[in-house]
């Protein structure tokens, strides 16, 4: 095997990435080196590929980025008794201390020291990438590629849907990116009673609609209001769960106006800037649970989620909109940034 690579780099703090050969890195005592099989483009990468937002206090070029993937593991280091040769992993890209107070509270997803793979370490946009044992995560082996390389994300919606019991609820997504379908997929595949979607791009609120929402409200048509629609489409009474993808004033504003009075806001939506709530009347008087979100639960919500794609219920692939090289990344981004975003979730195999 070469000892080099093709990696996808941010390579300056400004606007862009850049295809470079490196050398393959070598595992840690506690590493897993994986070939990748397929990688996936976040958000995330997208503001990180902009320059824009919190992760550029982070990033710190030149590095690799990306985090969502799937491969075949080829070396462990001397310390890893889990897995070996051979094995199919996805990873979790939240990297626990797994000794702070929070770690020890079985809250290991929002560790006091928490790392992300591919923000604060070396991330996947590569051929081969590393992998810490503890966020290491092994596939069926009859799991798709495509399906295994974008379970990261699919948690996300598993964890925020999940977080507290969805059956015959009835649900309000607000956003209509990845994650806001892939939501509405697991509440369908869950048992959930009437989903409304809430978005802005037609092409992505048909998705949502192949994932199985009931209702989609294009807040860009005329005259649309989404609270007094959603308010008044439940008797007056309001929705017994919100699920927040977006996070702004805006949505927020929904959020607190569409949940009805003992009902649940699961919030994953991250503000650009601070926003302020009627705490009193919008959380307060109406006993509502406001649920912060951050990643998935480790592992828990890796279980559910194979247990949801192994029951065929479950099955994002509608999101997957397009398939390309590696080298082609900058295709991948422009599809993710286009005004219309007539794109869902590109995944991207190294050549």
């Amino acid at each position: 095997m070469s000892n080099k690579m093709i990696a996808v780099m941010k390579t300056k703090p400004e606007v862009g990435a850049e295809l470079r050969e490196i050398p393959i890195p070598e595992p840690g005592p506690k590493d897993l080196l994986v070939k990748v099989r397929a990688t996936s483009i976040c958000g995330t990468d997208v503001h990180i590929y902009k320059w824009e937002g919190v992760f550029t206090k982070r990033i710190k070029p030149p590095m690799v980025f990306g985090h969502e993937f799937c491969g075949d593991v080829v070396k462990v280091g001397r310390d890893v008794t889990g897995f070996k040769e051979g094995d199919y992993v996805s990873a979790e890209s939240h990297i626990p201390c797994t000794v702070c107070p929070v770690c020890r509270n079985n809250q290991m997803h929002i560790c006091h020291n928490l790392k992300i793979l591919g923000v604060d370490t070396v991330g996947c946009f590569s051929n081969f990438c590393l992998v810490p044992e503890i966020c290491a995560w092994k596939n069926d082996p009859s799991l798709p590629t495509e399906l295994a390389c974008i379970q990261e994300p699919v948690g996300n919606a598993v964890y925020t849907v999940l977080a507290e019991p969805i059956t015959g609820k009835s649900v309000v997504v607000i956003g209509d990116g990845p994650a806001g379908c892939n939501m509405v997929g697991v509440a369908r595949a869950s048992g959930a009673g009437r989903i409304w979607q809430v978005g802005k791009y037609p092409f992505r609120l048909n998705i949502g609609k192949q994932m199985g929402a009931d209702v989609s409200i294009n807040i860009k048509e005329p005259g649309t209001e989404v609270v007094k629609r959603i308010v008044a489409e439940t008797a007056g009474i309001g929705v017994d769960v919100v699920l927040d993808t977006v996070g702004n004033q805006e949505a927020v504003n929904w959020a607190l106006g569409c949940v009805r009075k003992g009902g649940r806001i699961s919030a994953f939506g991250i503000p650009s800037a601070p926003i302020t709530i009627d705490y009193a009347s919008g959380i307060v008087f109406k006993g509502a649970r406001l649920l912060g979100i951050n990643g998935r639960l480790m592992y828990d919500t890796w279980f559910q989620m194979a247990g949801l794609l192994a029951s065929k219920k479950f099955d994002p692939t509608p999101i997957i909109t397009h398939r390309i090289k590696l080298s082609e990344f900058e295709k991948g981004f422009a599809a993710m940034t286009s005004d219309n975003r007539t794109a869902g979730k590109v995944v991207m195999y190294p050549d």
